[in-house]
């Protein structure tokens, strides 16, 4: 695969990176930010990202191509898991979508671009009043990326031109290609804007590389454990805005409203959709599903029935290939439950023949079990939503999405009781893995987060 030169993830592996190169990439970036970056309004950001999207969308994009027929082993996801999460993705880049996320996170504040000010949104007539605001985004912004999902990545990139921001993205060491394509495909619209756009990937820890890296930003975002998390902010100068995010889960939860002959299998589709969207890996991925029980359909059933469909789906969107470590976890997960089946009633397992390809669990037990992941689900079968946020006490803090099935009204009930205990994103079962542009992160407001706010009082 040959692309230009136009990144530091693009020269050959054999070239080696110095704290001098560090900084020096990044004064180009302030610079270029400044004359390209700084005077392009909200708009023109909004028509060059969409036009990339629709870009993405081609079957016969080159970028497309090129992620899908490089992306399986650099990644380790298969091809088709590639092409759905990134079309999820890409379908999301709308007008109205920005224009959604704008309003909700900047409201009528205005972006100091340049000496100028343009609005983020255009105010309603006669609704001046005597305080205005103003926000800009900061001169550098750093990401350090996972590099287990591609999309986190792209969306931190996406905001960060919103906030007209230079960005240097520091990548895992072999996970920079999607990041790449991605960036190389804004430089091929906008040669300009690309210009304000870095990306190098090397391993974690590189400490002369990083205290470079972080001398000259304004604001660092870590995607990754709670652990990288605190070793970088620990490395941070104090001017810098640090903006984190750590481990998180997530879970499915079905009302017996929906466990009914004329619904099942839909409500099936749904919860595989989640489990093998990204291979189940990621923060959004359900790692257990709560089954209400005295349905028509009984919970035990569901788990056999989603179990059929995970087989199905080896098939058109088979797993990726996984290490021999993960691998090896799960065969023993396997086998403890496979004890516990022949001996107990209350657990069941279903699993794929000769691989670990998917794995359901059946059990009673209400407690939050963490997956292996790799389509790993657990299934537990609770009488109402009460006994399952019981169960999750142990992960209370750390979850972020709960995908739900259930009635209108159900879905609202279960909504609010899930809220008031602390999850951050409820979302029906089959989207876990497709949060929209207005997405609160963690709770947070994404965009909202990157900005440094000014009022004027009048």
């Amino acid at each position: 695969m040959n692309l230009p030169n136009y990144f530091l993830a693009d020269l050959p592996p054999e070239a080696e990176l110095s704290p001098v190169i560090v900084s020096a990439a990044c004064d180009t970036l302030k610079r270029n930010r400044e004359k390209f970056l700084q005077p392009r309004s909200t708009e023109e950001i909004i028509k060059l990202l969409c036009a990339v999207a629709e870009e993405w969308l081609q079957p016969e994009n080159k970028f497309r191509r090129l992620a899908l027929e490089f992306g399986p082993a650099e990644t380790k996801f298969s091809q088709a898991t590639l092409q759905c999460g990134l079309d999820g993705f890409f379908r999301e880049f709308r007008p109205e979508n920005f224009h959604a996320l704008l309003k909700q996170d900047l409201g009528e504040a205005e972006f100091i671009l340049s000496g100028a000010e343009t609005r983020a949104r255009r105010p309603d007539s006669g609704q001046a009043g005597r305080l205005s605001h103003f926000c800009r985004g900061p001169e550098l912004l750093v990401h350090i990326a996972a590099g287990n999902l591609p999309n986190p990545t792209l969306m931190s990139l996406t905001l960060g031109l919103l906030t007209r921001s230079a960005q240097f993205v520091k990548c895992a060491s072999g996970t920079s290609l999607l990041p790449r394509l991605f960036a190389h495909s804004i430089y091929e619209l906008d040669h300009k804007i690309g210009t304000c756009l870095e990306l190098a990937e090397w391993g974690g820890g590189n400490a002369d590389l990083e205290t470079a890296l972080f001398a000259e930003a304004n604001c660092v975002t870590v995607t990754g454990s709670d652990q990288t998390l605190a070793a970088v902010r620990a490395r941070l100068p104090e001017k810098v805005r640090f903006i984190g995010y750590g481990q998180r889960v997530s879970f499915g939860y079905i009302a017996r409203e929906v466990l009914r002959e004329e619904t099942i299998a839909e409500t099936v589709l749904r919860a595989a959709d989640d489990i093998v969207a990204w291979d189940q890996n990621g923060c959004l991925s359900p790692q257990v599903i709560y089954v209400e029980e005295r349905g028509a359909v009984e919970s035990d059933k569901f788990a056999e029935l989603l179990a059929v469909e995970l087989a199905k789906r080896e098939i058109t969107e088979p797993r990726g290939e996984i290490t021999l470590e993960a691998s090896a976890e799960i065969a023993t997960r396997r086998e403890l439950y496979e004890t516990l089946a022949a001996h107990r009633g209350d657990v069941k397992l279903w699993r794929s023949p000769d691989s670990t390809a998917w794995t359901v669990v059946f059990e009673h037990d209400v407690r939050f079990r963490f997956s292996p992941l790799n389509r790993f689900i657990f299934v537990k079968p609770v009488p109402e939503a009460a006994v399952a946020l019981h169960g999750l006490d142990e992960v209370h803090g750390k979850v972020s999405t709960a995908g739900l099935a259930a009635t209108p009204d159900k879905m609202r009930e279960l909504a609010a009781k899930f809220a008031r205990w602390g999850v951050t994103r409820i979302c029906p079962l089959g989207q876990m893995q497709n949060p929209p542009l207005t997405w609160r992160h963690d709770g947070r407001p994404a965009l909202g987060d990157l900005v440094t706010w000014t009022d004027f009082e009048q």
